[in-house]
């Protein structure tokens, strides 16, 4: 596949930076009016581990339980095939029994044992909450620190503004059609993060690089040639990722549909915000050769830069 040198790509910075401030206000006011649908990770309830004798089908136990009234129920796999982990609301002592006797009273033929009910309460699923946000808060700490040792602060400016984007639009999509948001789609959103950055630092490491071969290029025809040079790694990396996560989306079940949907909105979102976010903030910043030169500093090291 043989592109052009230059592809205008910021011939539309303008339009693009119009749709993203309109994606994320819908995003943001998702986020207000919706509010994130939290799982029992998060809010409390009951955990029921049910040892079969036969692989357990997943699929079918969903439906059972759905007959039985526990529409809500998150069945996964847990350690073997035939060890089931069944999530529910609620804090019955003898939830655990209720839920055995209504499979069993459904499916006669087939064969089980629960091995343990533990219940998680509440203020557990407020603190895995708090814990979850913490988290987040610490990785993009810790990006903050990176760019700002790695990159000049334009740089810096605009990696945090796609960083920014990613996390509002995606939990906006997941807030707008309620997406249960438990553990595992909280390691998505900080997956989907790293994922960004690194496309936006392979990005910008090359217009670092092609300040110093096109000299007399401008920051504009600077980021056209960059992204142009990295469109072919970008699309076979995204395609690559998303075909593996539409996979895991449509075979994974339950346990991991959350996930993959998280990061494949990230996937998709991560790129654009590479391209038309991070980008643009440079020409906008005005960024130029002379501040990628480091300052030139006398022996006590203070700086003799004129």
């Amino acid at each position: 596949m043989n592109l052009p040198s230059r592809i205008p790509f910021m011939t539309i910075r303008n339009i693009a930076f119009a749709i993203t401030v309109v994606i994320s206000l819908i995003g943001l006011g998702s986020l207000f009016k919706h509010g994130l649908n939290y799982g029992l990770d998060f809010t409390g309830g009951t955990l029921i581990e049910l040892t079969y004798e036969q692989p357990a089908d997943l699929e079918l136990i969903k439906r059972e339980l759905g007959q039985a009234g526990y529409a809500d129920a998150v069945v996964q796999s847990f350690g073997s095939t035939t060890d089931v982990l069944v999530r529910l609301a609620g804090d019955s002592p003898d939830l655990g029994n209720e839920v055995a006797g209504a499979l069993r009273k459904i499916d006669t033929e087939t064969s089980f044992e629960v091995k343990r009910v533990e219940f998680v309460g509440p203020q557990v699923g407020e603190e895995l909450r708090d814990q979850g946000g913490l988290a987040m808060l610490l990785a993009l700490g810790g990006i903050l620190l990176y760019l700002a040792f790695r990159f000049q602060w334009k740089f810096g400016v605009g990696a945090v503004g796609s960083l920014a984007h990613d996390v509002i639009v995606t939990l906006g999509i997941l807030a707008f059609f309620q997406v249960p948001f438990d553990l595992t789609v909280l390691a998505a959103v900080l997956a989907m993060v790293g994922y960004s950055l690194n496309d936006t630092i392979i990005i910008y490491d090359r217009i670092r690089e092609n300040f110093r071969v096109l000299r007399k290029a401008d920051i504009v025809e600077n980021i056209d040639v960059s992204v142009t040079q990295t469109l072919l790694r970008t699309i076979a990396t995204s395609m690559s990722t998303a075909m593996a996560l539409v996979a895991l989306l449509v075979f994974g079940g339950d346990s991991l549909g959350g996930f993959a949907l998280t990061l494949l909105i990230g996937v998709v979102v991560g790129t654009y915000s590479s391209v038309y976010i991070s980008a643009p903030v440079l020409i906008w910043l005005k960024l130029t050769s002379e501040d990628l030169i480091p300052p030139a500093t006398t022996a006590e090291g203070v700086d003799d830069r004129p």
